[in-house]
């Protein structure tokens, strides 16, 4: 029974050499435990909160595909025009029961199904992961379909390489590892995940103050689209206290008259739709989002893993300033975004 807090994963740099590894596809989406007792489905999050009335189009197919007792770790996900999108998946989230009904039809989600905790009146978390996997494959004897798939899975490092690569453009965040000895160890970092990591030149165009008041917490990032235009496109954080009072020192001439001129001075009213863009809305809460215009003429590289359209899926990592470039060649086709896979091929792959 709920609650079960899922296994996690730590970064490492390269996918693992050597015998004794299962290799998955990262997908990105939300972590989710599928507990099923006869009817009954319960969806809980990675944090133990329940997700079941955020995708009812997935309860039915669930009750058919899954074994009538049984707890299965999943991913759920979204797929978009151009692959899997986490902004979408985002949008399920809503408090209104109509929009859930509306978007259910409209971005329907789908489940993928990646170990198998219980089965029956047993508990399998005791039992080596490749037991686990035989479990879970004996529960989808009929192959794999939308929206319930079996997750790809393979032994052949080669193969899991050639996934990190191919899969990137279809919105996959790289490649899980496993021992195939490693029982279920709920809330240890035990698998292993290697993410795309990749660096691009940015323009710094304002920064957001640290919550100790003492430096910079975060820079923001622009880059210029065709027409020459600078957009926001993600910000820079994790700096340590000393980094902290050196970005404010470094960027403290821009200050002067920073607003003059400035592409996002129109940030400080309300856009079309009455919302201001890097402003407060229900995934923020209630975090102070206020920002320090510096004038738009440094330029930072830095490392990033994701994109999500055309905007950094995640926080950047600061890498160094970079004083040999220009602002203006700061663009998106430095970003060489890798065109997307199919997603159906990357499903048939678990068939």
């Amino acid at each position: 029974m709920p609650p079960i807090t899922p296994m996690l994963a730590k970064s490492v740099s390269i996918i693992p050499d050597g015998p004794g590894f299962l290799f998955e596809p990262k997908f990105d989406g939300f972590r989710c435990l599928v507990f099923r007792d006869g009817p009954e489905i319960e969806l809980a999050s990675r944090n133990e909160r329940t997700l079941t009335r955020y995708f009812p189009e997935l309860l039915d197919p669930l009750r058919e595909r899954l074994p009538a007792r049984c707890v299965v770790d999943t991913e759920i996900v979204v797929a978009g025009a151009r692959g899997l999108d986490f902004d979408l998946l985002a949008q399920r989230i809503h408090p209104a029961a109509s929009r859930v009904d509306r978007l259910a039809r409209e971005t329907p989600a789908t489940v993928i199904a990646f170990d198998l905790l219980c089965l029956g009146d047993d508990d399998l978390r005791s039992h080596p992961l490749s037991d686990r996997r035989s479990a879970l494959e004996g529960c989808f004897h009929a192959g794999s379909s939308v929206p319930v798939i079996l997750a790809p899975a393979t032994r052949d490092r080669d193969i899991a390489l050639d996934w990190f690569t191919r899969f990137e453009g279809a919105g996959l965040d790289g490649v899980v590892a496993k021992r195939l000895d490693l029982p279920y160890r709920a809330g240890e970092r035990v698998m292993l995940k290697v993410k795309h990591e990749r660096t691009a030149e940015c323009v710094v165009a304002g920064y957001r103050v640290h919550k100790d008041g003492l430096g910079v917490g975060s820079l923001l990032l622009g880059l210029h689209d065709d027409a020459g235009a600078l957009h926001h496109v993600g910000v820079a954080t994790g700096f340590t206290a000393t980094q902290r009072r050196q970005l404010l020192a470094e960027i403290a001439p821009l200050l002067e008259g920073a607003l003059d001129a400035h592409p996002w001075a129109g940030w400080a009213e309300p856009d079309a739709s009455g919302r201001m863009p890097g402003g407060q809305s229900r995934w923020t809460g209630d975090r102070d989002l206020s920002w320090e215009p510096v004038r738009a003429e440094r330029v930072v590289e830095v490392a990033f893993t994701q994109l999500q359209g055309w905007r950094l899926r995640h926080s950047a990592r600061f890498v160094r300033w970079r004083p040999d470039r220009e602002p203006a060649s700061c663009r998106y086709d430095q970003l060489d975004v890798a065109l997307p896979a199919e997603l159906t091929d990357l499903f048939r792959l678990s068939g």
